[in-house]
Parts: structure tokens; sequence; C-alpha cells
């Protein structure tokens, strides 16, 4: 298995992130639209390709992840592409949605400094799962010579992910409860905060 920054494999990279990310975000996207062929077109103009890893497997781009500092933001999405492609009030939904989880500051509950990178969208395709894909792509983050400790945030339901980030080598710093309407329609009770340190 190989990784990569995403900078390194072309034009067409933003497209590749946005169909990972509706194949493995799909069940939490379904809101916006069941069509994952609308999704990929409506999110792929957001995402930022320097932030992006990417896991080569058997030619193909078998998953991803985002390791960034604390003050980055690896979306930058325009609400007028969001409307274009799901509708007006689904797209303004959508801007709104992204703008207060992915663009808020702080991110995390806890004090972040520069030696501490945030990981996000960790992700396989689903015909790459179980073949340690987001093993290989953590572990060559944790090679990186710039961060000393990487911190994320995981759904309390993601049972396996919890797992997986337990086994190499996370520890849960800290939760923090949805409110009401959020735990209602998303089936998450928590996100939980896990750190690693080198």
């Amino acid at each position: 298995m190989e990784i990569k920054r995403a900078t390194e494999l072309g034009d067409n990279i933003q497209e590749t992130i946005s169909e990972i990310f509706v194949d493995a975000y799909g069940k939490d996207l379904a809101f916006f639209s069941k069509d994952k062929e609308k999704l990929i077109k409506a999110f792929t103009h957001m995402f930022v390709p320097e932030y992006f890893y990417m896991a080569i497997l058997d030619n193909e781009i078998a998953g991803m992840i985002v390791c960034l500092d604390k003050d980055c933001f690896c979306i930058n999405h325009d609400r007028k592409t969001l409307v274009k492609h799901l509708g007006l009030c689904k797209g303004a939904f959508a801007n709104t949605v992204f703008r207060s989880y992915f663009n808020k500051y702080p991110k995390y509950p806890m004090e972040l400094d520069e030696k501490t990178a945030s990981v996000e969208f960790v992700s396989t395709r689903t015909k790459y799962k179980k073949r340690g894909v987001a093993t290989a792509i953590m572990n060559y983050l944790f090679a990186l010579p710039e961060y000393e400790n990487y911190v994320l945030e995981v759904a309390d339901t993601n049972v396996n992910a919890v797992e997986l980030y337990k086994k190499l080598g996370y520890k849960e710093e800290c939760r923090k409860k949805l409110g009401f309407i959020a735990r209602k329609y998303s089936g998450v009770n928590y996100f939980v905060y896990m750190k690693y340190s080198k």
C-alpha cells in the first residue's frame, strides 16, 4: 500500500475525495439526497486537497484521511454550488450544517498546540474495508516529523472506529453530549475526543 498527498494525484482528485466521502458517509448524507451521483457533484468543489492523504491499493485510491494544523479547515464549501445541486432548501441547509460543523473554531473542547494535528475524514472505500487501509494511513501520519500529538473526533455509535483508534494507541480525552434534536436525528449520543501521543 502506498500513501500519497492528494495534491500529487492530479487535477480531478477533488472528485475522488467526494466519491470516497459519499461512499463512507452516504447514510448520514441521505437527508440531502439518496442519489449518490448528485451528492458527489454537490460536494466535489469543497474539499481542500492539500490536507488529504490518500491510500493507494491495487492501483486504486482505497481510502483517505485529513491531517491539518489546529487553525486550518479542509472544507471550503460554496452555498451557491450546494443549492445548484441539492435545491434551494436542502442546499441552504447543507451550507448551514457544513459551516457550523466543519468550519467552527475551536474545533475541539480541549486546548491544541502547534505540535498537535487534527485528524479528520478517516474513510475507506467499501470494497477495501478490513484490509488495513485506515491503519496504514494513520501509521503514515504518526511518522510525520512536524507533529507530536494527533486528535480526532468520533461518534460514540461508531464502535468499530473507536476500537480501531484504541488499538492504534489513541486514548479518550473527553466526550461532548449532542443536543436533543441532533441526538434524535443522528442517533449519536456523544462525540468522543481521542488523542494519540508519540
